[in-house]
């Protein structure tokens, strides 16, 4: 346990020597004179703490932190602390993982396979009574029934990486934000039927050169695609284990969230604890365009 901690600990402090300079130099300040004392915890410290909770996806932060951390890593943190005030500061380092997962995420091979999934924030029976989200979730609809909550939009290519995301609220249409996720690939990307439409590929195929290919509806004639589209569109399972691991490995989604800005902090560590997996779910064997 203490080695994948200390390694993950050097990656991240790596990143935050070079980052903190930058962030620094360009933050906008109020004009007033303020106190920049610095916490007791470095920023690479709180990062690696809350990245490393997602190697225990079967407990909560308060019971990680408390159980885990406190207990057992206490020594690798000399300055630890205490649950409440770590939580009062956590979203302070939403910013450097937001940057940390655009270090760390893949690049575009050509291959790509989209799709979405629900983030929920509390039970059906519990949305009259929820506060935290109150006003940006949504209510929408997803293969297993209706939620509330939020939606992942991912793009993975051929070897499971991560390419991009696009966060919107439950009730956005899959195809609205495709675009937007499509503005710095080449190639093909493969989708289900819930992104099938013509105007958004010949929108993609004029604007940014990228052949959306997609499966039909039972009511449709089959379209003319070659065998290395549809073999590489059968391959579309890919992105559902992806997302399989997001949730089930790296507890990107739970109900327990106390303010939107830690809501994020969990999203981005659960995305990018994901990146750093040395084995990723690919392809067998990859057929060259």
């Amino acid at each position: 346990m203490n080695t994948d901690i200390t390694s993950l600990f050097c990656i991240v402090d790596d990143f935050c020597k070079i980052f903190e300079p930058y962030w620094n130099r360009y933050l906008i300040t109020s004009g007033k004179k303020q106190r920049n004392r610095q916490s007791r915890m470095s920023l690479s410290e709180m990062m690696t703490i809350v990245l490393f909770h997602h190697s225990f996806p079967h407990l909560s932060f308060k019971d990680y932190y408390n159980k885990i951390i406190t207990t057992f890593l206490k020594p690798l943190f000399p300055q630890l602390l205490s649950y409440s005030r770590f939580v009062r500061l956590k979203y302070r380092i939403l910013i450097p993982l937001i940057t940390f997962f655009a270090h760390t995420k893949g690049k575009c091979t050509g291959i790509s396979y989209v799709d979405s999934t629900p983030i929920k924030v509390c039970h059906n029976r519990r949305i009259y009574n929820h506060k935290v989200f109150r006003g940006t979730s949504q209510r929408g609809k997803s293969s297993t029934g209706w939620f509330f909550g939020f939606k992942l939009h991912v793009i993975v290519n051929h070897i499971g990486e991560i390419v991009d995301i696009y966060f919107t609220s439950g009730n956005v249409n899959d195809r609205h934000p495709l675009p937007t996720l499509c503005r710095n690939l080449f190639g093909k990307v493969f989708g289900d039927k819930g992104y099938l439409s013509k105007n958004l590929q010949s929108k993609l195929r004029s604007e940014y050169d990228v052949e959306l290919v997609t499966k039909v509806r039972k009511n449709m004639k089959n379209p003319e695609h070659s065998v290395i589209d549809k073999t590489l569109l059968s391959k579309r399972s890919l992105i559902e284990t992806v997302i399989g691991e997001l949730k089930k490995r790296t507890n990107i989604q739970h109900t327990r969230h106390r303010s939107p800005r830690n809501f994020m902090v969990n999203l981005f560590s659960s995305l990018i604890q994901y990146n750093l997996f040395q084995k990723k779910p690919s392809l067998k064997s990859v057929l060259v365009l």
